[in-house]
């Protein structure tokens, strides 16, 4: 069983008519898009910007859905789930490490890790015990009650990746991970995220403008004008 695979897959948009209203014109963002990944995989999407990647992650990780073909997510088609479903299968299989981190301002690290178990019901020692592992995992034991704004950019990101490691997902998706980072912090963020992947078992897929942090990956699937090549 692939952990990820991805079946004709289209997305289109409504352009505007004349007089303001969405007409029948669409542009076509994504046209028969078709691959697989097997558990443990790590994969970069890499293509020029306009050329889809965003728009296919988006489909990837649940939070759009595909004009047309199948997303199938441990060999459940996540395009055919409704919103309840999917907000349930998304929190058990799927993390998602976003470029601008997404984090909760008014919480604490401990409590930006701790959001995804306590959506799931874990109880809370048992939520507390792993948000403060995980945390320690990426070298922020100290940094538990610490606010987004009293933590650097390279923290913050770190702080993103205890969240995922926290939920222990089979599948994890990077949005430009490091296109907020300096190089020094974003090779650090990188070799943390491939490590504790490997670890889990995890396959990882990833969106990037960065041919060396592509390297890294297993292999590179490019994309341009909203098909792979």
């Amino acid at each position: 069983m692939h952990v990820l695979e991805v079946k004709d897959v289209s997305k289109s948009f409504p352009l505007p008519s004349q007089d303001g209203d969405s007409g029948a014109n669409r542009l076509s963002v994504l046209g028969g898009v078709s691959f697989v990944v097997e558990h443990g995989e790590t994969v970069a999407i890499m293509g020029p910007s306009g050329g889809g990647k965003s728009t296919l992650l988006s489909l990837l990780s649940g939070l759009d859905r595909p004009d047309q073909g199948q997303i199938m997510v441990l060999d459940q088609d996540i395009a055919a789930m409704n919103s309840t479903e999917l907000n349930s299968f998304r929190a058990r299989s799927i993390g998602i490490v976003f470029q601008q981190f997404q984090l909760l301002e008014h919480f604490t690290a401990l409590e930006n890790v701790r959001l995804p178990l306590d959506l799931r019901g874990v109880p809370a020692r048992e939520a507390d015990r792993i948000a403060h592992e995980k945390l320690d995992r990426v070298g922020l034991k100290d940094r538990s009650h610490h606010f987004p704004d009293q933590m650097s950019r390279g923290e913050c990101q770190r702080v993103a990746i205890a969240r995922v490691l926290a939920m222990g997902a089979p599948l994890i998706f990077a949005d430009e991970p490091t296109g907020s980072l300096d190089a020094k912090n974003g090779k650090a963020v990188m070799d943390l995220l491939f490590a504790s992947a490997k670890e889990l078992g995890a396959a990882v897929v990833l969106v990037t403008h960065d041919a060396e942090l592509a390297k890294r990956c297993h292999r590179t699937l490019k994309i341009e004008n909203g098909r792979l090549s």
